[in-house]
């Protein structure tokens, strides 16, 4: 008889720092043994701090400690609170069917309640998710359409205006070289005409 695959809880609580407008939601974090740190996007291999290091620096390693091989958490957590970017992950509660952290083998088991989050930081206008499998749980969540990578839809919660993007996974499983990823993730922080 095959044994049953075990569900895992989500590891971190959101991180929803004050006055926050945007908000991260990835699909789930890998399991800890791929950490390099206990914060979101903890994979030495997942580049998505190194993407933001070279738009917000234009140095990939900004957040980077180079001779350890890990990000400094600290760092990143005080330029997350001062920047007001939030970070949660659409799953709460997954099964995976491979031991690995691919998306296309992790079961959302207890999809997270965004409204409730977004309930947590009032001044959120906009949600980004970072990869197919969280993009689809964010669209089916709202009954929206699916934006095309690197672009965006309007949603309406409640009467509150919410900016959804699609960003490309920071995984380097996707094949799309680091500096054409941030470009895309550059038009988060880059005004759009009203």
């Amino acid at each position: 008889m095959p044994t049953a695959i075990p569900t895992e809880r989500h590891p971190f609580e959101p991180f929803l720092p004050e006055g926050a407008g945007m908000l991260f939601l990835g699909s789930f974090p890998p399991q800890p043994k791929r950490w390099c740190i206990p914060f979101y996007y903890p994979n030495w291999l997942n580049d998505f701090w190194r993407i933001l290091g070279l738009i917000h620096f234009g140095d990939k390693d900004h957040f980077c400690l180079l001779p350890e091989k890990r990000f400094d958490e600290k760092a990143i957590r005080a330029f997350c609170t001062e920047t007001g970017l939030a970070f949660y992950d659409t799953a709460c509660e997954v099964r995976r069917l491979k031991d690995n952290a691919s998306d296309a083998f992790l079961e959302v088991v207890t999809p997270t309640d965004i409204p409730a989050l977004l309930a947590r930081i009032p001044d959120c206008h906009t949600l980004v998710a970072t990869g197919q499998k969280a993009t689809e749980v964010v669209a089916e969540r709202f009954g929206c359409g699916i934006p095309p990578v690197g672009g965006c839809v309007d949603i309406d919660m409640d009467g509150r205006p919410v900016r959804f993007w699609r960003m490309p996974s920071s995984s380097r499983a996707y094949p799309l070289p680091l500096e054409k990823k941030a470009e895309a993730y550059r038009k988060l922080f880059t005004p759009i005409p009203q």
